[in-house]
């Protein structure tokens, strides 16, 4: 134990020396978040004053409330100028007014009895979001208004009295929706675009960081470093796994990091933290198995770096990167779930959703059988390098 800490010591002062390392492993990442947070973030759309021509008798209380009812929309600043009805259309289209409305003689009468009756917008050239509004606003009390309408010509044909109908009028015109909208969250396996951004960058880049690991031992091998160091009195695999737990140990600090600031960057939060290092823990081991076998493959460290960046670039990509993928089924879905990245992100949308250590059994399993099987892969594939 003493030896393997020794070595994992003295590799890791290696790596931190090596600016390649620091600058792939959080300068580039931190820049590209950083870049990306400012091409994707939203601006708050700030809504501008309008003003309102409104043609309406004014003994019509139907009709007033209608034009009432468009200075109360919150967040926007709605002026209301009552004009004949013949001024209505010019001083909208001569751009005086944003928004002409018309609410015919007997407007009211007519919705009390049932009556079909027509309610002119006239909306000026180059009116905007806030138009858009008034307009769906306007649409709103209208069909409040023929349901009582419709309510109580049902309820006259019944037979009811005329306080029972001015009862049920009432009650119509002043009830809560039946159904109320709200706004929900996510599915507990998926993150915002934000989220599956931060996530599939700190993956990404977590292959490029424990990489260099892999092509340390090359160039050792390459020098004759690593011989030497084989003919020490050391237990067989002591230097690999050195290797390997100074890779692991700076793919944990470098995602924690990556994580940590791309939480502050886009707003975003992972969850509970204990869960959030457990997946941190697990994609960490994953990428550096996956590493070591490349170690086995590659002949020199060119071949080392040219197989370690696509891995990186693919593995990353489909674990969201760059943008959101969701699995669709089938051969295609089945893979991208073996993407020890992408269960990665599934298990940060899962602890961001509220999810405990039981819902991540998939994610976790995932990544850690990665592990295995590419640590068994390490062990089984010839070492190319080794016939030179």
């Amino acid at each position: 134990m003493r030896e393997l800490l020794t070595l994992t010591a003295g590799d890791l002062r290696q790596r931190l020396r090596d600016r390649s390392v620091l600058i792939f492993g959080l300068v580039v990442p931190i820049a590209l978040m950083s870049v990306m947070n400012l091409v994707f973030q939203t601006e708050e759309i700030e809504l501008n004053p309008v003003t309102v021509a409104a043609a309406v008798a004014d003994d019509d209380e139907l009709g007033l409330v209608v034009v009432e009812t468009l200075t109360q929309v919150p967040g926007l600043d709605v002026t209301v100028q009552a004009v004949p009805v013949a001024q209505v259309r010019d001083l909208a289209e001569d751009e005086q007014a944003d928004l002409g409305l018309v609410l015919p003689e007997g407007f009211g009468a007519a919705v009390r009895e049932g009556r079909a009756t027509e309610v002119d917008l006239i909306r000026a050239p180059g009116s905007g979001l806030e138009i858009d509004i008034l307009i769906a606003v306007v649409d709103g009390v209208t069909d409040r208004l023929t349901a009582t309408a419709v309510t109580t010509a049902a309820g006259a044909q019944l037979g009811l009295q005329p306080d029972q109908l001015a009862q049920i009028a009432e009650q119509v015109g002043s009830a809560a929706p039946a159904v109320e909208v709200v706004q929900g969250r996510t599915a507990s396996e998926q993150l915002s675009v934000s989220g599956t951004m931060v996530a599939g960058q700190a993956g990404l880049f977590l292959l490029f960081t424990v990489g260099f690991g892999v092509i340390a031992l090359i160039n050792e091998r390459e020098r004759g470093t690593l011989a030497r160091l084989r003919s020490m009195p050391l237990r067989p695999g002591v230097i690999v796994t050195a290797k390997a737990l100074s890779a692991y140990v700076i793919g944990v600090v470098a995602t924690g990091v990556l994580l940590g600031v791309g939480s502050m960057l886009f707003g975003v939060s992972f969850g509970s933290v204990p869960l959030v290092g457990l997946l941190v823990l697990c994609v960490v081991a994953a990428a550096t198995s996956l590493t070591f076998v490349v170690a086995r493959l590659a002949r020199t460290s060119e071949q080392a770096s040219v197989a370690q960046a696509i891995l990186a670039v693919v593995l990353g990509m489909f674990g969201g990167a760059f943008f959101q993928i969701t699995s669709s089924g089938g051969l295609a879905g089945r893979l991208l779930d073996l993407n020890p990245i992408g269960a990665f992100t599934r298990g940060l949308g899962i602890t961001a959703g509220g999810g405990g250590l039981a819902d991540l059994t998939a994610p976790l399993l995932t990544m850690l059988g990665f592990a295995v099987v590419c640590t068994v892969a390490s062990r089984l594939v010839p070492d190319r390098g080794a016939e030179l």
